[in-house]
């Protein structure tokens, strides 16, 4: 069993709030759990569309999948989802363009198994904080080739073109991963709006001085608005229920 608390929040620069959350600890489908954070793109209300709407297209093929491989289910909800956002950018013209991150994860027994598109992230947090996800971005990718420092990248003025994304294109191309959850370790899922803000060794800092779920989410998007809140936050932290305070 998991436990599991999430919240977005607006931030201090926008009108919108376009990154959705779900949150299920329990089973959907042949999932024992579900935990999706997403982060919208598009027009005045086609990026809150994308992202929410992505979202209910994902659980509802989670739902109905056949599927047992967890990674398998994630693969073929995201592509349903890419579909279904592609034809509902087709139902108006303020709707073009319009697309979204995501990261899914779900927890079985002791392992993670993990999806994304885009540069929403998963943490794995204990004694240290890893980043399990890669960034579909540009300047991840320039980070890799060696071009930028990832310091550099941090500031650089094209850190929010991402690379991969549902519903930009036909073809959708997600990372998968897999990892442990120990014992008194928690998981991390957000939009950048939270990791552009907030460095990861402060997150580290921040989860560890934690006295519940709620808290540790509440304090990251409070820091995350106290450092500028300069896009919409989006924070779910889940942590096995046997090592719960």
């Amino acid at each position: 069993m998991v436990r599991a608390y999430g919240m977005k929040d607006v931030g201090r620069c926008r009108d919108i709030n376009q990154d959705y959350i779900f949150i299920s600890e329990k089973p959907v489908g042949n999932l024992p759990n579900l935990f999706l954070v997403a982060d919208g793109m598009g027009g005045h209300k086609a990026g809150d569309l994308a992202s929410e709407y992505t979202v209910s297209r994902v659980r509802e093929a989670v739902e109905k999948s056949m599927r047992k491989i967890p990674l398998q289910i994630f693969k073929s909800a995201f592509q349903y989802a890419n579909q279904k956002l592609l034809e509902k950018a087709r139902e108006s013209r303020a709707y073009e363009g319009m697309g979204t991150t995501l990261v899914a994860a779900t927890v079985v027994e002791n392992t993670v198994y993990v999806a994304n598109v885009g540069d929403s992230r998963l943490y794995k947090v204990g004694r240290t904080i890893e980043q399990i996800t890669t960034d579909h971005s540009l300047v991840e990718e320039m980070v890799r080739m060696g071009e930028i420092s990832r310091e550099q990248a941090r500031k650089h003025p094209e850190k929010n073109i991402i690379t991969r994304a549902i519903g930009v294109s036909g073809q959708i191309d997600p990372d998968f991963f897999d990892t442990y959850l120990e014992p008194g370790e928690c998981l991390l899922l957000c939009s950048d709006g939270l990791s552009n803000m907030i460095e990861d060794s402060q997150i580290l800092e921040i989860l560890k001085r934690r006295t519940d779920l709620r808290s540790g989410v509440q304090e990251l998007v409070d820091t995350a608005n106290r450092n500028g809140g300069r896009d919409n936050i989006a924070v779910v932290l889940v942590e096995r229920d046997e090592v719960m305070k």
